[in-house]
């Protein structure tokens, strides 16, 4: 199988794994999902329910050097919260900049999970949407466009509360990304 390649998977609730067991969690789906494709992968659960891009920023130093090894990738799926909470976007975009420029620093790659605001978020849309793109090309991270995008029209694998996925749809957002992850991956 190879060296064991170390990703840290750092995000919200979305990652977090809200309302399903541990094991069913994004991060821990997608190990599996890799380990099929034969990559050694250990993915670290730094999902925290909650948590605006300020909260990531404020904890993302902490997580880093509290890790054993340097990660081999960090997956940053952050924005939703702000989105939800109506923070200004300037503030989204300086926060998830700020992670870059310290992920950039300590030589990690990055995947990029970026979100969309919904249609009746029409004054934030466009500012809010160009956010991940924008910041990807500058900080040459890796970018899946809209982490929700295989399950946001389908409401049989969003819980009840028409935010988080079931474990379906865990299933499903692991199978339309982790062709990306896997691209993002430095070569061994």
């Amino acid at each position: 199988m190879g060296p064991e390649r170390r990703i840290l998977a750092f995000g919200n609730s979305l990652f977090a794994g809200y309302n399903v067991a541990s094991e069913d969690s994004y991060p821990a789906k997608l190990e599996a999902s890799l380990r099929a494709k034969g990559i050694n992968a250990r993915v670290t659960n730094a999902g925290v329910s909650g948590d605006t891009t300020a909260a990531g920023l404020q904890r993302l130093t902490f997580t880093l050097d509290g890790q054993q090894d340097k990660p081999d990738l960090f997956i940053l799926e952050l924005g939703g919260n702000d989105l939800l909470r109506g923070l200004p976007v300037t503030e989204t975009r300086k926060n998830i900049e700020a992670m870059l420029q310290e992920l950039q620093k300590r030589e990690i790659p990055v995947l990029l999970m970026g979100m969309r605001a919904p249609p009746n978020f029409a004054e934030f849309q466009n500012e809010f949407d160009s956010i991940y793109p924008q910041l990807a090309q500058q900080y040459g991270a890796e970018l899946v466009p809209f982490f929700l995008e295989s399950i946001y029209q389908k409401p049989e694998m969003i819980q009840s509360d028409r935010v988080h996925p079931t474990e379906e749809g865990i299933e499903t957002l692991v199978g339309a990304t982790v062709e990306a992850v896997v691209r993002a991956l430095p070569e061994e």
